[in-house]
């Protein structure tokens, strides 16, 4: 994204085209749905979910994708085959988002995650 940095999640998806702010949209709901308590805000440039302070689900678009970032998919790689992943980073399409249900399946882990105190992330060095 160009130009200023947003400082709401309004303000982010207001700057993308269409086709992402509409799937971005929808994302955003989903994750809504499945943990209605959580907090939104801005966090490294891209709208985040946060959950009893910490960090729950990001999301945000790039100039030829989307992308859902800080899940957790060692249960769910056959589900997520058609999808471009790296190491919590699930890279998709604006026409063919990842499924509501799985979304909501990868937020409900990390809640439990953060119930359980568990970071969901180890810094190198870490065990």
């Amino acid at each position: 994204m160009k130009g200023p940095s947003p400082t709401t999640t309004d303000d982010y998806l207001s700057a993308l085209p269409e086709v992402q702010r509409t799937a971005l949209q929808k994302l955003r709901e989903t994750i809504k749905a499945a943990a209605p308590e959580a907090v939104e805000s801005i966090s490294y440039g891209m709208p985040t979910f946060k959950y009893k302070g910490r960090p729950l689900i990001y999301f945000g678009a790039a100039k030829n994708h989307c992308a859902l970032y800080g899940v957790s998919m060692e249960a769910h790689k056959d589900e997520l085959q058609s999808y471009d992943t790296s190491k919590g980073t699930i890279r998709f399409q604006p026409g063919k988002p990842v499924p509501a249900a799985l979304v909501k399946k990868f937020v409900r882990a990390r809640i439990v995650e953060i119930e359980a105190g568990a970071t969901g992330y180890r810094r190198k060095g870490t065990t």
